[in-house]
């Protein structure tokens, strides 16, 4: 597997049209085993998109791109995963982990000044109906739009604390002595936690309330399926409630639930475990590393 991340010193590119430099990872057992920075041969979308089938690409990690893009990279077969920043390392360990979310096509591209007619000709815009995006879209062109705010790119560090509606206590950095360290808007915390720590100050704490579409999502019901034991090597050595790990196709280790058993059959569920949840948090920004 091979993972190529728009590039532009360390950092995730903010617009793939203009994206002179990929890095690329090669992927062996859900870990990076080598990556190399590569210079572009052209510019525009479609001359990209052929590049990365070139170099034999299956994921791409970026920050903002337009539909036309998309459109491209489907074509060569390459998956997407938009919305990125920040430190183009530790986006590729997010994504790995299965933590690093895709806002689909957008044109936000994190603050950067830009049209969406994209009069370079490369045809990057969101397309029709978005209005200009630096005043925001109204066509509907963002599945999600990417994260906003000051403190977007930047590494930093928060402690917090989570609970349930009940008052439950779910997780703590207080109590494991250690505040929580992350890229803000990369994706490698849940939507909601990351767009209220966006626009914090250092030593400020915030409560927020997040509905499930802000947090773990809610419950889908064709993240539930069932497997023959048999082709299923070690199947018959999980119980019922077992959280176990599977390989998908891209060699990324999913965890899952075993949620029934028989002589012959194994179902397993792959919603997190706090799909579905109303959760709470209070968020200390103790530091903002840059």
């Amino acid at each position: 597997m091979r993972i190529a991340v728009a590039y532009e010193d360390g950092m995730v590119f903010q617009h793939f049209g203009h994206t002179e430099q990929f890095k690329i990872y090669e992927i062996a057992d859900g870990a990076v085993v080598s990556a190399e920075i590569i210079g572009t041969d052209g510019s525009g979308h479609e001359a990209l998109a052929a590049f990365l089938k070139d170099h034999a690409v299956d994921v791409l990690i970026c920050g903002g791109i337009g539909s036309g893009a998309q459109a491209a990279l489907s074509e060569q077969g390459i998956e997407m995963c938009a919305g990125a920043a920040g430190d183009a390392d530790k986006a590729v360990a997010a994504y790995l982990r299965g933590d690093l979310v895709d806002t689909g096509v957008n044109c936000d591209h994190h603050g950067e000044e830009h049209a969406c007619d994209d009069s370079d000709g490369d045809d990057e815009g969101c397309g029709e109906g978005c209005g200009g995006c630096a005043g925001g879209c109204h066509g509907g062109c963002h599945s999600m739009p990417a994260i906003e705010g000051k403190n977007v790119g930047k590494t930093c560090r928060c402690h917090y604390r989570g609970t349930f509606n009940d008052g439950t206590q779910f997780d703590s950095s207080y109590d494991r002595g250690e505040p929580l360290e992350f890229v803000c808007g990369a994706g490698m915390m849940i939507r909601g936690f990351d767009a209220a720590v966006a626009n914090m100050d250092v030593g400020q704490t915030l409560e927020i309330h997040l509905m499930p579409s802000e947090a773990y999502g809610e419950i889908n019901p064709s993240m539930v399926f069932t497997a023959e034991i048999a082709e299923l090597p070690g199947a018959e050595d999980v119980s019922l409630g077992d959280r176990v790990y599977l390989t998908d196709s891209y060699g990324r280790n999913v965890p899952v639930r075993v949620t029934a058993k028989d002589d012959k059959s194994i179902t397993f569920d792959a919603n997190h475990e706090m799909a579905g949840k109303e959760l709470n948090f209070s968020i200390e920004l103790v530091e903002i590393l840059g």
